[in-house]
């Protein structure tokens, strides 16, 4: 956008310009053509001045990488590789959550329209064969529920119970690791800075006196891995409250589709069991 309002700016100073040599006598000519080239040149130094600003800004971006980098580099490898470490391992147990979360989410509405069609003509095989070809946890406690249909409802209903609460633990597998991560970077950091700062008055006590370039080094290393180690348990809890969520979400899918399947064993019941 300043670019074309750079360019409608030379196109309305040099209309501007032939206008006014148009308008002026002989006379006048030679103070208005060093006018336009004193406007154009304005122009292009407005028109510059975008493509400088962009360059700036691209250079302030790759400072702050650099910088990232650098600061990660002066803290202690012992404490920084320990953080590294908590970051890429957590993020190992988020990412396998979120896959098999994923493929666990399916379209419940769809599953229970076939399931249901097939108990109104009566074929319970062929609703069971439809439960072990989806995936997820619904389509499990319904073939689980299926399986008794013939022992009465009561039967079907604490089967369906039992297992969906070990669908339900299958769903939050590996929750306590990313948690576990998450206290342990911020911790992690903390501890580098509490052997920083002890570092920084070992130096005191030898040198003999309190500097800032005594004490500089061993702070600054102690904030920096305090930073970083906050930095990864930010990252880790923004994954885990979406893994959260979307177990809540399945969960609540899991149970509203389980009373379903009970309605509608009820009615192959009264249909097909008088």
């Amino acid at each position: 956008m300043k670019k074309l309002f750079a360019i409608l700016a030379v196109m309305g100073a040099m209309t501007f310009g032939l206008s006014q040599s148009a308008l002026a006598d002989d006379a006048a000519k030679e103070p208005a053509a060093t006018e336009q080239s004193v406007d154009k040149a304005a122009v292009t130094a407005q028109a510059q001045v975008p493509n400088q600003s962009t360059v700036q800004v691209d250079e302030e971006d790759e400072g702050i990488h650099k910088a990232l980098k650098t600061k990660f580099i002066e803290g202690t490898a012992s404490f920084m590789s320990l953080v590294s470490i908590a970051l890429v391992i957590g993020l190992a147990f988020c990412i396998e959550r979120i896959i098999y979360l994923s493929l666990a989410d399916i379209n419940t509405e769809k599953l229970l329209k076939k399931v249901e069609s097939a108990l109104e003509k009566g074929d319970v095989e062929a609703a069971k064969a439809i439960c072990r070809s989806t995936r997820g946890p619904v389509a499990s406690i319904f073939y689980q529920g299926l399986m008794r249909i013939d022992q009465g409802i009561d039967v079907v209903e604490k089967s369906v119970v039992s297992y969906g609460g070990v669908q339900a633990g299958y769903l939050e597998k590996g929750c306590s690791w990313i948690t576990l991560f998450i206290a342990m970077a911020p911790s992690l950091g903390f501890l580098g800075t509490v052997i920083g700062m002890v570092q920084a008055f070992d130096k005191i006590q030898k040198v003999g006196d309190i500097s800032p370039t005594v004490v500089a080094g061993g702070m600054k290393v102690a904030l920096i891995t305090t930073i970083f180690g906050l930095i990864v348990a930010l990252i880790l809890q923004l994954f885990y409250n979406y893994i959260l969520a979307k177990i809540e979400s399945i969960t609540s899918n899991m149970e509203d589709s389980s009373i379903s399947l009970l309605d509608m064993v009820i009615k192959y019941n009264l249909k097909y069991k008088k």
